[in-house]
């Protein structure tokens, strides 16, 4: 069995990719922390090279900072990150959500969000931790994904690595059944082509977890 998050028909940097990213996530590379492009290399079983293409991506998603003079370190996570990420969120996926709904209503076949939404149903059932990150962060990719406006999906992009790593943070807070439940309601307004109820769902869903988030991670992450 390959590792988790990595591709059954994966590259090397793909591999050292996810891997790299699952540590930043578990803790294994805190926060502040250097990435050598050698050691990570020994520790992974690949050259350097596919490394450092995995630490450009990693950098493209917001984990990792890359810097001439120190290299590439893990981001220092700010609970102004997380006010800021709430911020973009609310003005991109609330807008998403009611663009998927009108699209749809169109008559637009777009089943990319039920199949995440299976993922994430199936992932909360097993109570996994790191499966239901991953596809809490797949659903609102997906919503972005389904206005096929590349202009908003590569706004997001850059957030799409503090996302996960926001979601494995606090990937009690509120339950994994409630998250569950408000992205089952929200895809079924979306399918049902009623973008006014997907777009008031979509912010109560967002809006709803600023508070007990910050709350949360205010003992672990310094405000600025």
């Amino acid at each position: 069995m390959g590792a988790p998050g990595v591709p059954a028909v994966a590259t090397h940097a793909d591999r050292a990719e996810a891997l790299v990213r699952a540590g930043i996530h578990a803790g294994t590379y805190p926060q502040g922390s250097r990435l050598r492009e050698r050691e990570l290399s020994d520790a992974l079983g690949v050259s350097r090279i596919p490394v450092r293409e995995a630490l450009v991506r990693l950098a493209a998603e917001g984990l990792v900072v890359l810097s001439p003079r120190r290299g590439a370190t893990v981001r220092r996570l700010t609970l102004r990150d997380v006010d800021e990420l709430f911020d973009l969120r609310l003005s991109l996926e609330v807008f998403a959500a009611r663009r998927a709904a009108e699209l749809t209503a169109q008559g637009h076949a777009l089943p990319g969000l039920r199949r995440v939404m299976d993922q994430a149903e199936d992932a909360t059932r097993r109570d996994c931790a790191a499966d239901i990150a991953a596809a809490n962060t797949a659903f609102h990719a997906e919503l972005i994904t389904m206005t096929g406006n590349r202009l908003l999906q590569a706004s997001l992009q850059p957030s799409i690595g503090l996302m996960h790593w926001l979601f494995r943070l606090t990937s009690t807070a509120g339950g994994p059944r409630l998250h569950c439940e408000e992205h089952r309601n929200l895809c079924a307004a979306v399918y049902a082509g009623r973008p006014q109820l997907a777009e008031a769902l979509a912010y109560a869903h967002i809006d709803l977890r600023r508070e007990v988030t910050l709350q949360r991670l205010s003992a672990v992450l310094p405000e600025e």
